[in-house]
């Protein structure tokens, strides 16, 4: 299944710094988010945008997954040529990762 079936995500922006967080609709599809949402699966979805490293912070008491992506916004939004200089499209790709079902 989609990650958008069981949540939702925002995005913010500083300098050449995005950070997506995914937070889940039901807090009990938070541990299938949380092992199936790792920095390297974000950092390999996104290859070809982010050039810096991805850290993922897990808040659990809210049931999200924090990413801060270091080198993702071209230069940042004054620099960049980008259609999306903000990064907010990454947020729907996120939510186009395939995570297992929750039956699996």
């Amino acid at each position: 299944m989609k990650l958008r079936d069981i949540a939702h995500s925002r995005t913010g922006d500083k300098g050449d710094i995005s950070n997506i967080s995914v937070i889940a609709f039901d807090e009990a599809d938070y541990p299938l988010i949380e092992a199936h949402v790792t920095a390297d699966r974000v950092k390999a979805l996104f290859h070809e945008v982010v050039h810096g490293e991805v850290v993922r912070y897990a808040i659990p008491s809210v049931g999200a997954l924090n990413f801060v992506m270091r080198q993702a916004l071209g230069g940042g939004v004054t620099r960049s040529l980008a259609l999306d200089a903000h990064g907010k499209c990454l947020a729907s790709a996120l939510l186009d990762l395939e995570v297992p079902d929750r039956a699996a």
